[in-house]
């Protein structure tokens, strides 16, 4: 027997079928996958995360091809607990400033050390997590992907022995390809991430790749005669007759990242080919059909530029090989921008930043706040832009590896607007003088705080950016790709600035235990509570003077109301309720709360909430 119901949010209806035992089957005019509505992301880098094993750490040999090019000067492994900002003895024989060194850094995060911690992910509550790039490549970020059928070699346990193994290998023919060591390695995490019921994605980053690519490689070799040719855009050859040097095409003018060429149709058909290879590769590495021992979905670089045609056949690709996939995108724009790529035959969703800025707009900017009216209505026309179930999964971030921290942001509230990506993209980096690098106050922690009940109890899946739960805080890029900070490692402080100069107050690094019970507590109120996830969701309340919001989310007989005060004092609110009936707060010490004449009134402290459940 089912039972069917009819959620109405905004004016979109989407309707469930529920069987006896309430398990939710998606309606015909859904096309995500059901489990991504339920998630709490987890993104990590895996240079920055941990050091699993110290045996595999990268040499000098293994950053050639990577900027700033420099594999001769004095290099080591850098201190994992060192000062961020401060030069290194190695460093300083290089005569180049702190933006040099940074790049060149490498900590030796590894596929153990995620392995390592999946219990410390586990007892935060997370149940998904994506990982940036962990093909092989010589950079610290893996964007300039050397090959995309190899996990790198210096993430698993035999580096030198894997690089052999793959010599063996025709690069183009999945027919050679061997399971080394470190791909090994990462099907271990793919297994114990699905043994603890979570789910994994990885960056696939199909629209260039790097300078030590193979295929890439041989074009420089090879030129006009080189097998793949056509894999890239190629300006120019190097003919001394013609008088024509090598040229080619890369990412927005960026010459370690050469663009796999495209026609009408995308991606054209050998990269295509070898695209579609990978992908059946890491989503069902047995090859026997049956994908539970792959990766549950992928997170897409820079999708945007990347023509539609190559993602329709890409998605029927991904679910022909697993229905349930779950596929990202990273496309940063207006809504007009976004929805051709969310219609149903390209991907799920998007990583969420109109939701950061519009969050950023309301919760952090200072002399450019929005009413609480305007936040409703942003957020309601991003609930109700896209069709089949988007909004229930899309990656609701305040952060990311492309953005300054949360934390940061909110110490530099005043600094842009977030929404003007192109320009905050600069002014939010370390080397703006009028950047403020400092540690957040507790006050700034408290504005966080609020941001993250908002994020765990709104339409879509919370993504948390690793450290953010531990108070890690940095500028942009690279400064938000600092080294986690774990509590047994002890860390220098922050001594000195981006300019070499020493700061009057030092930061302590260290783990921020009262942010973390933060993080668990409210992580934990939204896996628990099933409206959170799958709930309709309706405002009950803006009040623009008092700086209140509230919102209800209701799934079947669950029924929650949270309040929020933007404000920064204590304010009454007075809620409608169904009936005279009892409430209970799970966010303060389960106070209880009687609805009298169809209303409750609740007092918020400053920059707090409220998350009320009927009983």
């Amino acid at each position: 027997m089912k039972k069917i119901i009819l959620v109405i949010i905004g004016f979109t209806a989407i309707s469930f079928s529920l069987t006896e035992e309430g398990t939710m089957i998606k309606d015909k005019d859904e096309f995500v996958p059901q489990w991504a509505k339920k998630v709490v992301w987890y993104q990590i880098f895996p240079e920055r995360f941990r050091n699993g094993d110290v045996r595999n750490d990268p040499t000098i040999k293994d950053i050639e091809g990577a900027y700033p090019h420099d594999a001769t000067s004095p290099w080591q492994i850098h201190p994992w607990t060192s000062d961020w900002y401060e030069l290194q003895p190695y460093e300083k024989q290089n005569g180049k400033d702190i933006w040099f060194n940074l790049q060149r850094r490498r900590y030796g995060g590894d596929l153990q050390g995620i392995i390592d911690k999946l219990d410390y992910i586990q007892d935060l509550g997370i149940t998904a997590i994506y990982l940036n790039p962990i093909f092989e490549a010589p950079s610290l970020h893996k964007y300039d992907g050397a090959t995309f059928h190899h996990v790198d070699p210096n993430f698993g346990p035999d580096p030198n022995g894997d690089r052999e193994v793959i010599k063996k290998e025709i690069p183009d023919d999945p027919s050679t390809w061997i399971w080394t060591s470190a791909d090994k390695s990462f099907l271990e995490l793919v297994k114990q991430v699905h043994q603890r019921k979570m789910y994994i994605i990885i960056d696939g980053v199909f629209n260039h790749m790097g300078l030590n690519s193979w295929a890439f490689k041989d074009v420089v070799k090879n030129q006009q005669n080189s097998k793949y040719k056509d894999w890239f855009t190629i300006k120019s050859w190097d003919d001394p007759k013609a008088g024509t040097k090598f040229k080619y095409e890369g990412w927005f003018g960026v010459k370690e990242l050469p663009e796999l060429r495209e026609d009408e149709n995308g991606i054209v058909a050998a990269p295509k080919k070898y695209i579609f290879d990978i992908t059946k590769r890491w989503m069902d590495p047995d090859n026997d059909g049956n994908p539970k021992d792959g990766i549950d979905g992928w997170r897409l670089d820079v999708a945007f530029c990347v023509k539609h045609p190559f993602w329709k056949d890409w998605r029927n690709h991904v679910r022909s090989i697993n229905p349930e996939a779950y596929l990202t995108a990273e496309v940063i724009d207006s809504i007009p921008v976004i929805e051709p790529y969310l219609e149903g035959d390209e991907f799920d969703a998007v990583m969420n930043y109109n939701f950061a800025f519009t969050c950023a707009d309301y919760f952090i900017s200072d002399k450019t706040k929005i009413k609480t009216s305007k936040f409703d209505k942003l957020l309601k026309e991003l609930r109700e832009a896209f069709p089949g179930g988007v909004e229930y999964v899309q990656q609701n971030l305040f952060d990311s590896h492309d953005t300054n921290r949360l934390l940061s942001h909110i110490v530099n509230r005043d600094i842009g607007s977030f929404r003007d990506w192109a320009k905050y993209y600069g002014i939010s980096k370390g080397d703006n003088p009028k950047y403020d690098t400092r540690k957040p106050t507790e006050d700034e922690i408290r504005i966080a705080k609020l941001m993250i009940i908002f994020q765990m109890t709104y339409v879509g899946a919370p993504m948390v950016y690793y450290g953010d739960e531990i108070g890690m805080w940095g500028a942009n890029d690279p400064d938000c790709r600092k080294p986690m900070v774990w509590a047994d490692l002890k860390y220098d402080d922050e001594i000195y600035q981006s300019n070499q100069s020493k700061k009057k107050n030092f930061d302590k690094v260290e783990v921020n235990n009262d942010l973390v019970e933060h993080y668990k507590k409210l992580i934990c109120i939204r896996n628990e509570n099933v409206a959170l996830q799958l709930g309709s969701f309706e405002c009950v309340l803006t009040d623009n003077k008092k700086e209140l919001y509230a919102f209800s989310r209701k799934y079947n007989d669950e029924n929650i109301i949270v309040v929020l005060n933007n404000s920064n004092k204590a304010q009454n609110a007075e809620i409608k309720v169904p009936g005279d009936t009892k409430w209970v707060d799970l966010l303060n010490e389960n106070t209880e709360y009687q609805g009298i004449k169809s209303k409750i009134e609740i007092s918020i402290p400053a920059k707090w909430g409220a998350i009320l459940r009927l009983q």
